[in-house]
């Protein structure tokens, strides 16, 4: 959950997760709908749907443990690192992770706290993500024979505690006197990070149909894209970079008399930011899509991932059920 996403934001998520599905193999036995609705909100949702994947390996074939196969023979002795990559979603960071915090094994553990704190003890100005390897380097000199679960926790909360990226406690910091970025006076320059690129701006089309019932016409998008897996509007844009807007209303998964709304929603993702133009109809019955397959649905604002809950509110969703 804390890949690409601040601490604040995971927290309550975290702790309701972990609450439904305290044990691997409870999330292993979970729906997968049921899943991603839990992570409805955090985005990047591969990161769910490959949590569960490994979940149902973990529970199937290794026995419901990552550290013993079946027979009880240990499977992290000697190539923890390979063995646990193996798993959908996990790379270098979050084997090594495991590997230390949860097994106990001596393991590069790399995230960005500690790439700063590395950046600044060891004065390496290679711009990232280049400067990774030689930070991978570093660390690995360092590894603790004793207490390897506690050596990547302590990097992590000193770096966040007094390494931190703006105003950095150098006065009171206990490296200081060996601090290579403190002796050259580049400490607030470190870690050097590519330049910024200004995010382009994409336009898409979304299609809200509501039914005298209350349902919402949506579809389960792809697995692979954004949103993947998740339930959504129909819309034409969201993945792709240019789309022919003179077709308007057109391009609309049925035939109905669509409005186009006043406002756009404006969403930004990690590489652009969306303007979403919403097309919304009141129909009657439940009309067979033509472009898209999905269904007629009552949709709680929480299940869906946070542009289609934007866009949902958007059409005056809150007042409808008040009404």
């Amino acid at each position: 959950m804390l890949q690409q996403t601040v601490v604040a934001t995971v927290i309550p998520y975290f702790l309701d997760f972990t609450r439904r599905w305290p044990t691997v193999n409870a999330l292993a036995a979970a729906p997968l709908d049921d899943v991603l609705a839990a992570w409805a909100g955090l985005g990047y949702y591969a990161r769910a749907r490959n949590l569960h994947k490994t979940a149902v390996i973990v529970a199937k074939e290794w026995g419901g443990e990552f550290y013993h196969s079946d027979d009880g023979t240990p499977l992290c002795d000697n190539d923890c690192d390979r063995h646990l990559r193996a798993l959908p979603g996990i790379g270098p960071y979050t084997a090594g992770a495991i590997a230390a915090i949860a097994l106990g094994k001596q393991a590069v553990v790399v995230d960005g706290n500690i790439e700063r704190l590395f950046s600044r003890y060891f004065g390496i100005e290679t711009p990232l993500p280049a400067a990774k390897t030689e930070i991978m380097v570093a660390y690995q000199s360092l590894l603790p024979v004793g207490r390897p679960s506690d050596f990547p926790q302590a990097l992590m909360d000193f770096s966040n505690a007094v390494c931190t990226p703006k105003r950095p406690g150098c006065g009171e910091c206990c490296l200081a006197a060996s601090c290579i970025a403190m002796a050259k006076g580049v400490v607030e320059k470190l870690p050097t990070k590519p330049p910024k690129l200004e995010k382009p701006l994409r336009r898409a089309l979304v299609f809200v149909a509501m039914n005298h019932r209350g349902e919402f016409f949506l579809h389960r998008r792809p697995e692979k894209g954004l949103l993947g897996g998740m339930f959504g509007f129909p819309e034409i844009g969201l993945s792709v970079k240019v789309i022919d807007f003179s077709l308007n209303s057109k391009m609309a998964p049925f035939f109905a008399e669509w409005e186009l709304l006043d406002e756009p929603v404006v969403h930004a993702f990690t590489h652009f930011t969306l303007e979403a133009n919403i097309y919304l109809a009141h129909i009657d019955g439940r009309p067979d899509a033509i472009s898209v397959r999905g269904q007629w649905l009552k949709p709680r604002p929480s299940d869906l991932p946070s542009l289609m809950r934007k866009i949902l509110m958007a059409t005056g969703f809150e007042r409808s059920r008040e009404n």
